[in-house]
Formats: structure tokens, C-alpha cells, sequence
């Protein structure tokens, strides 16, 4: 009796494992097949800079070679890895992302001479982002909103201390790479609420650009 009951159990036990196995396969399968989050895909339209740029320093601090696989992104982590697929003709490239910009309306990056040239780029083309790989950042998320571009600091910061009295945060930056003094407004731990504050300085003051906060000038 007691060894019929035994076999019963464990029947019944080993069935029961057969069944969560199968739904663990199941279920590692569907997650192989799903679809990466919407933000690691972006299409849009590619532009690319060379002289005079070359040799001036990128925003994370590196000295831009235009003939290097590099880019301009506005709120990609640097050192973000992404494939470029150029939409018209196929031909793909990865490029690496050490600088910011493009601060032009419509633009999602500013790809490198060398980079263009990959994919046979003259001058704009509609792309396709893909995202390789992403570095651990060192600090929490954070999107600040740029606008204006200014020759003499004097003038942005006149536009600085006006949206730093309205919005209660604002300070000025340099762009090495375009000798331009952009003044920066806020902080936002999401590109998303980052793009409502955008859309309003959009309105009010100047081009407004969604930037990411770094910790390296």
C-alpha cells in the first residue's frame, strides 16, 4: 500500500515538473522574440559635419576626427554604440557616440565624415538607429532644454537670467565644437516630460532641444 502511494506521488510530482518546464520554455521563448523597447529603434534624418569642426573638441572632451566611426546624438549616453541604417539604399554603418547635437529641427544625428562616407551619404539622408550597446552611466537619468545659440556670451546670458527668473533654472553652456554659447533650462528625469518643458521654450523663446545632462563638459 505504502509503495503504491509512493509511485502515485511521485507521478504525480514528476508531471507537475514537466508542465513547469514547458512553460518556462514557453515563456524564454516568447521573450526571445519580442521586440526591443521602441527607444533603442529611431528613424529619422542623418546629417554630417567635417571641417571646420575637425580637430575641435566633442562634448564628452575627445578632439573630433572626422574620419573616425563617431556621432553627434542629443540624448544618447556617450560611448552608446549604434548601427546606422541608411533607409534608401540598405548600406549600414556603427558609429560611436561621443558628441551632441544635431541642433537643427527634423535632425536625429550628426554622423562623422568617415561615417558618411560608409554609407554612402553626401549630404542628408533618412535613417535608421539601431542600439548595439549602452554603457552603465555613472548617474541617474537626467534631460536638460537647450535653446538659442549666441557668438558673445553676453547675449545668451541676458536670455539665461530671463528664463532662470521664469523657470527658475537656467545656466549657459559653451559648444566647443560650434563656438556658440546655448543656454540650458531645467531638469527632467525623462526625455519625455523634457519635451513638454521643450515645446514650450519652443514657443517662447528660441529652437528648443532636448539635451542629456552630462557629467563630463
Amino acid at each position: 500500500m505504502l509503495a503504491e502511494f509512493m509511485r502515485k506521488v511521485c507521478s504525480i510530482l514528476s508531471q507537475t515538473i514537466a508542465v513547469l518546464v514547458f512553460i518556462s520554455l514557453i515563456s524564454t521563448g516568447c521573450a526571445r522574440k519580442a521586440s526591443p523597447p521602441e527607444s533603442e529603434v529611431q528613424a529619422g534624418v542623418a546629417s554630417w559635419y567635417g571641417h571646420p569642426f575637425d580637430g575641435r573638441l566633442t562634448a564628452n572632451g575627445e578632439t573630433y576626427d572626422m574620419e573616425k566611426m563617431t556621432a553627434a546624438h542629443r540624448t544618447l549616453p556617450f560611448g552608446t554604440v549604434l548601427r546606422v541604417e541608411r533607409l534608401d539604399n540598405g548600406k549600414m554603418t556603427e558609429v560611436r557616440i561621443n558628441d551632441r547635437g544635431p541642433f537643427v529641427k527634423d535632425r536625429i544625428i550628426d554622423l562623422s565624415h568617415a561615417a558618411a562616407q560608409a554609407i554612402s551619404m553626401p549630404g542628408i539622408a533618412n535613417v535608421r538607429l539601431h542600439v548595439i550597446h549602452t554603457p552603465p552611466t555613472r548617474a541617474a537619468d537626467a534631460f536638460t532644454v537647450q535653446v538659442g545659440a549666441f557668438s558673445q556670451r553676453p547675449e545668451a546670458d541676458q536670455l539665461r537670467a530671463r528664463l532662470e527668473h521664469k523657470y527658475g533654472s537656467a545656466s549657459l553652456i559653451y559648444r566647443d565644437r560650434d563656438r556658440i554659447w546655448c543656454v540650458l533650462v531645467g531638469l527632467q528625469p525623462s526625455v519625455e516630460s523634457a519635451n513638454v518643458l521643450a515645446e514650450q521654450l519652443d514657443k517662447e523663446a528660441a529652437p528648443a532641444f532636448v539635451v542629456r545632462v552630462d557629467s563630463t563638459p
